[in-house]
C-alpha cells in the first residue's frame, strides 16, 4: 500500500494497519512533508557540523563556553517566555513510551506531566510510531479507555497530566516515510504528526503542543528547531509561541552552550531538563580517547561527583537567571515484590530528590507511577504552595570550563562486576529493543536505551585503554547470550549479540546504536515479514 500526499511528495512504504489513515491522512503527509522540504538540508548540515567538532574535540581542540556569545551570557536582562497553560507546576514529571496502556497509567499517575518517549524509550517499528500518535490523539480526545485481554480496565480519571511529546532525535531517519527517494527525519515526523492532528485540539482544551527535544549539541540545532516550530504555526495558522518546549542538556557539548540554548528558543522554551545517562555517554563519545576521562563503573558515577555536580548546578542557574523551568533527572527503580528492597531503593530515590529539591530543580523525572508519591512529598516539602522556585537564583554557583571536565577526580578502573553488568544490561535491551519494547524493566529498574548506550561504549572504553581485555569481554558476551537464550526461547539473542559486537567491539564505535540497529534489524525484519 502507497498512500501519497496531495502534492506526490511523501510515500508511505510501511504496511498498513489497523487505524493507520487516521493518522496518515493525505493532510498529514502534506504537513509533514512541507516540514521536510524546508528543513530536510539543514538537518545534514548539522549532522555534518556533529562530525566535524567531533573530529576535532578528537584532535585536541578544548571545549570551552563560546567566545562569540559571551555578551548574550553576560546580558542580564533576557527572560524566556512565562511558563504556559499546565506547564507552571511541574514538581513530578513521568516519562515513558505511547504505549496504550502506559498512556492512561502515566496521565492518570498524579503527577503534573508525562512526558510521551518517541526516543529513548520506544523501539520505533512501525507500528509503535503510528501507533503511538494513534494513543495521542486518543488521549487528547480522552476516548483511550480500553480493557486489556486479561479483564483488567483502563480509564483516564479526571484530573490528568499535561502532555509533552519527546520526538526521535535528529540523527535518525523514518523508513517507512520517503521524500523524493530519501527516509523522512523521524524529528519531522514525529513532531509532524502529533503537531498537525493535536496542537489545535490541546489548545481548545486550554494546553498547548508541547515538546521535550532530545540530544542537542549546540545553539544551531535549537535554533534549527525553533525554526520548525515558527513554520508549523505558520501553516496551520496557530500562534506564534504557542509551541513549548524543554531541552534535555544530555550531550557535554550542550552543557557549555546552555544559556545559548534558551535564547534560540525564548519565545518557545520550557526550560532544560538534567539527563545521566545520555550525558555520561556523550562524554565518553567525545573524550573516550583520552586517559584522563577514563570513568569507573557507571553504577558509581552519582550525581554527586564533581563534574556531574558542575554541571547540574550550572543548569539550575541558567535556568533560573532566564526565569525557566529546571528540571531533574529519572528515578528509574520499579517497585517489586520484596518490602525491604523497596524500602531500600525507595530511601536512595528519595535522597536523589532531596538533593535536587535542595539545589533548586522546580521537578524531577518518575519511570514508574509508583514513584510519584515520594518525588511529590519531597518536592513539597521545598516548593510547599509556590508552583516553582524559578526565583530561587542560585547566584552562589560560579562553573568553569575545568569544573565541568573535571572526569579524572573519580577516575578508576572497571570492577569484573562492572564489566559483566554492562554486558548483561545492553544484551538484554537490545534483544528487547530488536522485538519492538523501548522501555524495559532490567534487575528492578525500569531501562531505555540511554542506558545501552553507555553500558556498550563504557565497554568500548576500557576496551581500548587495556583496563580488560577482548578475549574476557567476549567470554562473558557468550555466557550472557547463553543465559538470555535460556530464560527465554523467543530471545533474539544472536541478533543482539551482533549489535552488541558492532556497536560496543569496534575500534570506533557508532555514535548511536540505533540507527543501523533500526535499519539492519527493525526495518528489514518488517520488509521479509511483508514478503513472506
Amino acid at each position: 500500500m502507497s498512500l501519497k500526499s496531495p502534492t506526490g511528495r511523501v510515500q508511505v512504504l510501511g504496511a498498513p494497519g489497523e487505524r493507520h489513515e487516521e493518522i496518515l491522512t493525505p493532510e498529514a503527509l502534506e504537513f509533514v512533508g512541507r516540514l521536510d522540504a524546508a528543513f530536510a538540508g539543514r538537518r545534514l548540515e548539522i549532522l555534518k557540523e556533529r562530525r566535524r567538532r567531533s573530529c576535532h574535540l578528537a584532535g585536541g581542540t578544548p571545549l570551552d563556553f563560546p567566545l562569540a556569545t559571551r555578551a548574550l551570557r553576560e546580558d542580564p536582562h533576557w527572560r524566556v517566555a512565562p511558563p504556559a497553560p499546565g506547564l507552571t507546576d511541574r514538581r513530578v514529571e513521568i516519562t515513558g513510551p505511547p504505549e496504550r496502556r502506559m498512556t492512561v497509567n502515566a496521565l492518570n499517575s498524579g503527577a503534573g506531566v508525562w512526558m510521551a518517549d518517541f526516543e529513548d524509550a520506544t523501539a520505533p517499528t512501525w507500528n509503535n510510531v503510528v501507533g503511538g500518535q494513534l494513543n495521542l490523539l486518543d488521549a487528547v480526545e480522552r476516548r483511550i479507555d480500553f480493557t486489556a485481554p486479561g479483564g483488567k480496565e483502563y480509564r483516564l480519571g479526571e484530573h490528568l497530566a499535561t502532555i509533552m511529546v519527546r520526538p526521535r532525535g535528529w540523527h535518525l531517519t523514518e523508513e517507512h516515510l520517503e521524500a523524493d527517494g530519501r527516509p523522512l527525519s523521524a524529528s519531522l515526523v514525529d513532531f509532524g504528526l502529533y503537531f498537525f492532528h493535536c496542537a489545535q485540539r490541546q489548545i481548545d482544551a486550554g494546553y498547548g503542543p508541547y515538546f521535550y527535544l532530545p540530544k542537542l549539541e549546540n545553539r544551531y540545532e535549537a535554533r534549527l528547531w525553533n525554526d520548525v516550530f515558527l513554520l508549523a504555526q505558520e501553516l496551520l495558522d496557530i500562534p506564534r509561541g504557542t509551541v513549548r518546549a524543554t531541552v534535555l542538556i544530555e550531550t557535554i557539548t550542550a552543557a557549555f552552550e546552555m544559556e545559548e540554548i534558551l535564547h534560540e528558543l525564548r519565545e518557545h522554551s520550557a526550560g532544560l531538563n538534567a539527563g545521566r545517562w545520555d550525558y555520561l555517554f556523550s562524554l565518553i563519545k567525545t573524550f573516550g580517547h583520552r586517559t584522563d576521562f577514563r570513568l569507573p563503573d557507571r553504577a558509581k558515577v552519582t550525581m554527586t561527583a564533581p563534574f556531574m555536580r558542575a554541571y547540574t548546578e550550572l543548569l539550575v542557574r541558567t535556568c533560573h537567571r532566564r526565569g525557566a523551568h529546571a528540571i531533574g533527572g529519572m528515578a528509574a527503580h520499579v517497585p517489586g515484590k520484596d518490602a525491604e528492597a523497596n524500602e531500600a531503593a525507595l530511601a536512595k530515590v528519595r535522597l536523589d530528590k532531596e538533593r535536587e529539591a535542595e539545589d533548586g530543580y522546580d521537578g524531577s523525572w518518575v519511570a514508574h507511577p509508583g514513584l510519584v508519591p515520594v518525588c511529590r512529598e519531597v518536592f513539597d516539602g521545598v516548593l510547599g504552595d509556590s508552583p516553582h522556585q524559578i526565583d530561587r537564583a542560585r547566584e552562589d554557583v560560579e562553573v568553569t570550563a575545568a569544573d565541568l571536565l573535571s572526569v579524572r577526580r573519580i577516575g578508576s578502573p572497571p570492577s569484573q562486576e562492572g564489566v559483566r553488568s554492562n554486558i548483561a544490561v545492553a544484551l538484554r535491551y537490545f534483544d528487547a529493543w530488536l522485538r519492538g519494547s523501548g522501555a524495559v524493566a532490567l534487575y528492578g529498574l525500569m531501562e531505555d536505551a540511554a542506558t545501552a548506550e553507555i553500558a556498550r561504549v563504557q565497554i568500548w572504553q576500557w576496551l581500548r585503554h587495556g583496563y580488560v581485555d577482548r578475549d574476557t569481554v567476549t567470554a562473558l558476551l557468550d555466557a550472557e547470550c547463553a543465559a538470555l537464550a535460556a530464560e527465554d526461547p523467543r530471545a533474539l539473542a544472536t541478533e543482539a549479540r551482533e549489535v552488541f559486537v558492532n556497536t560496543a567491539l569496534a575500534a570506533q564505535p557508532p555514535g548511536f546504536f540505533t540507527p543501523e540497529a533500526y535499519t539492519r534489524h527493525l526495518v528489514r525484519r518488517a520488509e521479509a515479514r511483508v514478503h513472506a
